[in-house]
């Protein structure tokens, strides 16, 4: 993803100011606010990326979408116009999230399927993310029909593809590669 070390940087700069505002959970909840209004609005995404449109009109926009957040957040919003850099913001506010829950001693983990998780692959899923991370985790799981079986585990910056539509993508590579060897 472009500017994700930019926004990873951003991202704990941005916990450590709210660290000592003592403003960490406020924060987190415009961040929260901030990535579902942009992820639920492709007119909004399309207006932070344009290089066509003023920075004058971006901030505008950000001011009048996001009036009753924190004052850390709006200044990072302020700083992110002022370094024209504001097409990251929904990677910081993501970056957030995820140093702000670790820093709780949880992680989010998103496991994606075909259908959705029983209970009982739910709770083999937390485990193996305690036993991967030593932290606790809460569970998003995403519904892809297109991997037809199997699931794909996320978790920060670690991933495990055990979906069938990988398993058979391997296997056609495989045979691929093999079949132009005398």
């Amino acid at each position: 993803m472009k500017g994700t070390r930019a926004g990873e940087r951003y991202a704990k700069a941005v916990l450590d100011f709210a660290k000592e505002q003592n403003a960490l959970e406020a924060v987190n909840a415009d961040m929260k606010d901030i990535l579902n209004t942009i992820n639920g609005s492709d007119e909004l995404k399309d207006v932070l990326q344009s290089p066509v449109i003023k920075l004058s009109d971006k901030s505008a926009v950000l001011k009048e979408i996001f009036s009753g957040i924190h004052a850390v957040s709006t200044g990072l919003i302020d700083m992110l116009i002022d370094n024209n850099r504001v097409n990251l913001l929904k990677v910081i506010a993501e970056k957030y999230i995820i140093l702000y829950d670790r820093l709780r001693g949880q992680e989010l983990a998103i496991v994606t399927t075909a259908v959705p998780l029983s209970e009982a692959l739910e709770q083999k899923v937390l485990a193996k993310v305690k036993e991967l991370t030593g932290n606790s985790a809460t569970i998003e799981n995403r519904i892809d029909e297109s991997i037809i079986g199997g699931f794909i585990l996320r978790v920060g910056d670690i991933q495990y593809n055990a979906s069938i539509a990988n398993q058979l993508n391997n296997l056609k590579r495989d045979l691929h590669n093999n079949t132009y060897v005398s």
